[in-house]
């Protein structure tokens, strides 16, 4: 962990005689409540009852307490009925990325790339779970000994992961990542993402319709970077894009949108990546972005790529370029064909034309590594070319340093940017370097 000392990213857990008041008034709430209105009222309207109801409930008690601490309680049993329980403070920090639940009493969050404790805690673990099965709920899904694991979606748009026992041995585990703030190609130079002659390459390239694979690790901000590359799509493009949790918002207005499906509690419904790719060929477009590539639906992706739908763009979990290739093989032959290995590579080689890959450095900076142009097959099995690179020299104050670096390479796509009247500077392709500084906290 990066810092274990608790930052106080919420109030102070509330005494004993308050938690009980917080039960008890949650408790009559159920008692009191016309359950058979419940579905008939709309969501607005069943809070305001909830709401009303604790209040009076609130007034009646015996128990002494300011009006701060009044309000705090109503709003906590708020929410524990309606959200996140005592993660609803931090699902409205802009800062937070990531969420991270060890059970009832530790909770983590990353901001900046860094990983903080705080002071967040719920009640004990059959309250964390209770916020767990509301969760799965939502999504037509149950948490229980036979479906001990759930994957969902919160209506933000934030990906949720939950585990509990007997799977997990530390109680049940909660792990959110946060729909962020869109960020753009000008916020990733800002904060120093990658080089304004690096942006300015992919960018025409985009422009061309060039077809892009994004590689990284988990974090490293490959659905970032794909957010930000899809904004120099013309706007009179059909996209579709398919992912497995809705991240994408693209700024084009002619976007459909397609997100695959979990198997239902008696295990039918599901509706995979691959059914959406092949569903999405029958849709006209003129570009398809595939969230992540991570198994069968690979294969159908390159074949887009390869027959008429060219500038399409998807992501892929890789430690390095080479990595990236290597893996797109492994999950071709997952789709079920018998392809020599020859066909495959081929079928990679005329498809993907550049490689972005990205990491996160230590001290949680997210950098672009490298961007390469697949040429070809020969050196066997790729041969791939380095554009652009970053360069680590170090760790300062926990953080890592470097720079970015022109390799001198000149990229045979320049010959495709030429002929669709995209001119660029010589100056762009020579060896070079711009020092770069760790991002301050």
């Amino acid at each position: 962990m990066d810092s274990d000392i608790p930052i106080p990213l919420s109030q102070a857990p509330l005494p004993p005689r308050l938690l009980k008041l917080k039960a008890d008034l949650q408790k009559r709430i159920v008692e009191l409540l016309d359950l058979s209105k419940l579905n008939k009222w709309k969501p607005d309207r069943l809070q305001k009852e909830v709401r009303s109801l604790a209040t009076q409930l609130a007034a009646q008690s015996s128990e002494p307490m300011t009006d701060a601490e009044r309000e705090r309680i109503i709003g906590e049993v708020m929410a524990d009925v309606f959200g996140l329980g005592p993660l609803d403070p931090l699902m409205t920090d802009p800062t937070i990325s990531d969420i991270l639940v060890n059970g009832a009493k530790t909770v983590y969050v990353e901001r900046n790339g860094r990983l903080e404790l705080t002071t967040v805690r719920f009640r004990d673990d059959a309250h964390l779970l209770q916020i767990i099965q509301r969760v799965a709920s939502r999504v037509g899904r149950r948490t229980d000994e036979l479906s001990p694991m759930v994957d969902a979606r919160l209506e933000d748009g934030s990906r949720v992961n939950a585990i509990i026992p007997p799977v997990s041995l530390h109680g049940p585990v909660l792990s959110i990542r946060r729909f962020g703030i869109r960020l753009g190609g000008d916020e990733l130079l800002s904060n120093r993402t990658m080089h304004p002659d690096v942006l300015e390459f992919l960018q025409a390239c985009v422009r061309c319709r060039v077809s892009i694979l994004i590689s990284g690790g988990t974090g490293s901000g490959k659905t970032t970077m794909l957010n930000a590359l899809s904004q120099y799509i013309d706007d009179n493009e059909r996209l579709v894009t398919i992912e497995d949790s809705a991240e994408l918002k693209l700024r084009q207005r002619h976007v459909i949108g397609l997100e695959t499906r979990p198997p239902n509690v008696e295990g039918s419904g599901e509706i995979r990546q691959r059914d959406l790719v092949k569903n999405a060929l029958r849709m006209r477009p003129d570009r398809i972005i595939l969230g992540e590539c991570r198994g069968g639906e690979a294969l159908d992706m390159l074949q887009a790529m390869n027959t008429g739908h060219e500038g399409s763009l998807t992501t892929v979990h890789a430690n390095d370029t080479r990595d990236a290739l290597t893996r797109l093989e492994m999950m071709v032959m997952m789709a079920g064909f018998e392809l020599p290995v020859p066909v495959i590579r081929y079928y990679i080689a005329t498809a993907i034309t550049l490689v972005v890959h990205l990491s996160r450095l230590k001290g949680g900076a997210r950098r672009l590594m490298r961007v390469s142009e697949v040429v070809g097959l020969d050196p066997a099995p790729y041969d791939v070319r380095d554009v652009f690179e970053y360069r680590q020299l170090g760790v300062r104050d926990g953080r890592a340093f470097g720079e970015f670096r022109g390799t001198g390479y000149r990229p045979k796509v320049l010959d495709r940017l030429r002929m669709n009247g995209i001119e660029l500077p010589d100056a762009l392709f020579e060896p070079r370097t711009l020092p770069d500084s760790p991002i301050e906290g």
